[in-house]
Order: structure tokens, then sequence, then C-alpha cells
């Protein structure tokens, strides 16, 4: 009986925290053309503003290079011998939302140069800036270090090369679909891969500096070519590459 008690008690604390979340985006990419009431496209290589990005990035992003088939969502980084293109999207003020479960199924690319990333933003960054806004990476690889993935954290106490962050280290993480999943509470922020969990971030302090998480956010997806993370070290000989989405999901709390 004892036992039969403690699994009801599992079984009610899952079903609660299921229902305590409301589905606000679920994205499989059917079709052939990208969902613009839901996504962005971001254009061009950040100039004059942010050129490269604000990370000496090689890329000019254009829509070309992102494309729906095969119920994928491909965005392809390309090089024609004299010019890096790439695609990036995200979800700024159609899909945006304080506190929830962020679940996408991706297939990386591989090479030196490439650096694809599925992160999000605070959506008050156009009037406060970043590292102000915060920034929550769920997933960035760069292909000069194979098989490491980091999740990351970028608060105004600490961006750029920031404290709060970890690599984990997957044999053949670029061969076939994975799972990179967030969770995001007022209180933790947790990082998983393939259902594993990888990194929680909560410090005890939670103020403007150390803890800008508690406002609303918005995702992005992307493929970079280069830039201070990625490495200045790119390989010409690797390209077309495809960062490749099975799907996205967003729960919110």
């Amino acid at each position: 009986m004892k036992l039969i008690n403690t699994i009801l008690i599992i079984t009610l604390a899952v079903f609660n925290t299921a229902q305590s979340q409301e589905l606000i985006l679920e994205e499989h990419f059917d079709g052939d053309q990208l969902n613009e009431a839901i996504w962005n496209y971001e254009l061009g290589d950040g100039c004059p503003d942010l050129c490269g990005w604000g990370n000496n990035e090689r890329q000019i992003y254009v829509k070309e290079n992102v494309e729906v088939k095969d119920g994928k969502l491909v965005i392809t980084a390309k090089f024609d011998g004299t010019t890096y293109t790439s695609g990036k999207i995200n979800t700024k003020e159609t899909i945006e939302f304080q506190y929830g479960t962020i679940e996408v199924r991706a297939k990386l690319p591989k090479g030196k140069g490439v650096w694809p990333a599925i992160w999000m933003l605070g959506s008050d960054i156009s009037e406060v800036g970043w590292p102000q806004s915060g920034e929550i990476d769920i997933m960035e690889y760069v292909g000069k270090n194979p098989h490491e993935i980091h999740t990351t954290l970028h608060t105004p106490d600490s961006h750029g090369q920031s404290i709060n962050s970890q690599v984990t280290t997957i044999e053949n993480v670029e061969d076939g679909f994975h799972v990179y999943k967030s969770e995001w509470t007022k209180d933790f922020i947790k990082f998983y891969i393939d259902g594993v969990l990888v990194y929680t971030f909560s410090p005890e302090v939670k103020n403007d500096s150390t803890w800008p998480f508690d406002k609303p956010f918005y995702l992005l997806l992307n493929l970079a070519v280069g830039g201070n993370f990625g490495g200045p070290e790119v390989d010409d000989n690797i390209f077309p590459q495809e960062f490749s989405i099975d799907y996205v999901k967003v729960f919110k709390n």
C-alpha cells in the first residue's frame, strides 16, 4: 500500500506540473514555407549599429538560407568563394513569455567555423540593451570544438566569457537529432540534453545584476559563421552546412 501511495503521489505531481503549463507554441515545420505569423527574419550583417552582430561574425543573414522542407526547418550556411551567408529567425513580438519550458529537437552542422545556437533574449533589449536584457543560451555549439555543447546565461553581472556556463561533452553529438530543453521558473533555469539534466542556474542573490530573468523573453534560432566564439579560423571546404530543426515546443508556466 505504501508503494502504491508513493506512485500515486509522484503521478499526481507530474500531472499537476503538466496541467500548470500552457502550450503556446508547437511548431513542426509542416508545409513548404516559414510561418511568418510566428517567425521573424533577422537579415544582414548587423551594420551599421552592430556590425558582425557584436561578435565579429562573418555571415550575412538572408531569407533564402532559411527553408522549410520535409517537415524540418533547415538553416544553411553557405560560402560562394567571397561571401558567407546563413539564416537567423526569432519570435520577437509574436511569442514572448515569462517562465516556461522550451524544447527543441535539432541536428547540428559540422566543421571548423560553424556556430549554431538555440537561445533567448529579454524582450526589452531594444530599450535597455545587452546584457541588461539578459540572455539564455539553451544550446550553442562551435565546430572548432567537436562534441561539446554549451549552455550559458549572460547577465549584467557576468557576460561575454560568462562564469554562468556549462560545457557538456557528448561523443558523436553531431550525428542525428538531439533534444535540447530548458525549464525556466522564478527560482531557477535548468538545462537538459536528451532528457538528462546538465546544468542548473540559481544564484543565491537574485537582483537586476545577477538575475534579469523575471520578464518576458523571446526565442532565436540561427547558424553563425566564425566570430569571437565560433573562432577566427573557418574551413571554407565544409560548406554548405545545415542546422536542421525537427520541432520547437514552448510551454508557459
